[in-house]
C-alpha cells in the first residue's frame, strides 16, 4: 500500500504539472494564431528551424501544425522529419518535471539532430515523390476567430454563473495548487520545481476564470481535460508502478547493464508506436538511473507522441517513411552513445 500511495502522489504531481502547462500552451497557441505561417516558403533553413521549434513545443500542437503545413506544401517533407525528431510529445512535460536540466539538454540535442536529419532527408529523397504526392491531403488548420480571452465586460458573468466545466476545472486546479503549496504533491521542500508548479497553477486558474465559454469548452475541456489528461495519468501511474515493482523485486538493473544494445533495439521499436505513453517507460528508467542518456536520446528521436497521427490517417506510406528516417537517426545516435559510454 505504501508503494501505491507513493507512486500515486508522484503520478498526480506529474499529471497536474502536465495539465496546467497544457492549458497555458493552448492559451498561447490560440492567442498567437497564424504568426508562424508568414514567409515560410522563403528558404528551407527557415522551414527546418520553424519545424524544430514546433517539435520542441511540449505536447502535440506543434507537430500537428507541422503536418498541416506540410499537407499545404508550405514546408518540405524533410521539415516534417525535423519536427518529429525534435518532439518529445507529452513526455516533454514529464521529463521537465522529473529531471529538468537533462530534459533541456535532451531537447537541445534533438533540436539540432532534427535540423540535420531534415536537411539530409530533403537532399536524399525526391521532392516530387513526397511533396506532390501528399499535396492533396487536405488536413485543415484549426480555424476560428481570434479569442477574446480576457473579456472585461463578461468577466463577472463567468464568476457569477460559471458553467459546470468551469467549476470542475477550477476545483481540479485548486486542489492541485493547494496540495503543492502544502507539500502533499510534488517536492516536500520549496525549490524551483515547487515554485514553478505553484506559479503555473496560478496562471492556469487565471486562464480558466477569464476565458470565454467557447474557448473553455472546445480547448480546455474537450481537447485537454477529456482527451489528454486521463491517458497521461493512467500511463504515468501504470508505468511508474510497474517500473517501481521491477526495480524493487527484480534485478532488472543487472540485466539491462549486460544487454544495453538489446534495450536500445527495444526502445527504437517501441518508438514507432504513434502514441504518448510507451516512451514513458524509458523516461522512468532513465530517471531511476537504470539506463544511460544515449538510450533515452535514441528513444526520443524515434518517438513523436501522437504527433504523427494526422499523417497516419492521411498516408500510411508517409507515416512509415518518416518513421524509417527517424529509426535510422535514432539507431545511429544510440549506438554511438553506447560505444562512447554515455
Amino acid at each position: 500500500m505504501r508503494i501505491i500511495i507513493e507512486v500515486l502522489k508522484h503520478a498526480l504531481m506529474i499529471t497536474g504539472f502536465v495539465f496546467v502547462m497544457m492549458l497555458i500552451i493552448e492559451y498561447i497557441n490560440v492567442q498567437t494564431k497564424g504568426l508562424w505561417q508568414n514567409n515560410l516558403a522563403e528558404s528551407k533553413w527557415k522551414q527546418y528551424f520553424l519545424a524544430a521549434f514546433l517539435g520542441a513545443i511540449p505536447g502535440c500542437l506543434g507537430t500537428f501544425t507541422a503536418v498541416t503545413l506540410f499537407s499545404h506544401r508550405i514546408i518540405s517533407f524533410g521539415a516534417v522529419v525535423t519536427a518529429m525528431i525534435a518532439t518529445s510529445g507529452d513526455e516533454a512535460f514529464i521529463m521537465l518535471a522529473m529531471f529538468p536540466q537533462k530534459a533541456i539538454l535532451l531537447t537541445a540535442i534533438i533540436f539540432v539532430v532534427g535540423i540535420i536529419a531534415g536537411f539530409i532527408t530533403d537532399k536524399v529523397i525526391s521532392k516530387k515523390h513526397f511533396e506532390i504526392k501528399f499535396s492533396n491531403n487536405k488536413l485543415p488548420f484549426h480555424e476560428e476567430e481570434k479569442c477574446d480571452c480576457f473579456p472585461k465586460s463578461n468577466l463577472l458573468i463567468h464568476l457569477r454563473k460559471p458553467s459546470t466545466h468551469r467549476i470542475l476545472l477550477l476545483i481540479i486546479i485548486s486542489i492541485f495548487l493547494v496540495g503543492t503549496v502544502l507539500g502533499e504533491i510534488g517536492p516536500e521542500q520549496w525549490n524551483w520545481i515547487r515554485i514553478t508548479i505553484t506559479l503555473t497553477s496560478i496562471i492556469a486558474l487565471f486562464i480558466v476564470v477569464t476565458v470565454p465559454e467557447h474557448f473553455l469548452e472546445e480547448h480546455l475541456w474537450e481537447h485537454i481535460a477529456k482527451t489528454h489528461i486521463p491517458k497521461i495519468f493512467f500511463w504515468t501511474f501504470g508505468t511508474l508502478l510497474v517500473v517501481h515493482i521491477l526495480l524493487q523485486f527484480m534485478d532488472i538493473n543487472g540485466w539491462i547493464a549486460n544487454n544495453m544494445f538489446v534495450v536500445l533495439a527495444v526502445a527504437l521499436l517501441i518508438g514507432i508506436i504513434p502514441e504518448s505513453g510507451p516512451h514513458l517507460v524509458f523516461v522512468t528508467l532513465f530517471a531511476s538511473g537504470t539506463i544511460p542518456f544515449s538510450i533515452l536520446l535514441a528513444s526520443s528521436i524515434v518517438q513523436d507522441g501522437h504527433g504523427m497521427l494526422p499523417l497516419l490517417a492521411e498516408s500510411k506510406r508517409g507515416f512509415l517513411s518518416v518513421k524509417a528516417v527517424n529509426l535510422v537517426f535514432g539507431a545511429i545516435a544510440g549506438i554511438i552513445g553506447l560505444l562512447l559510454g554515455f
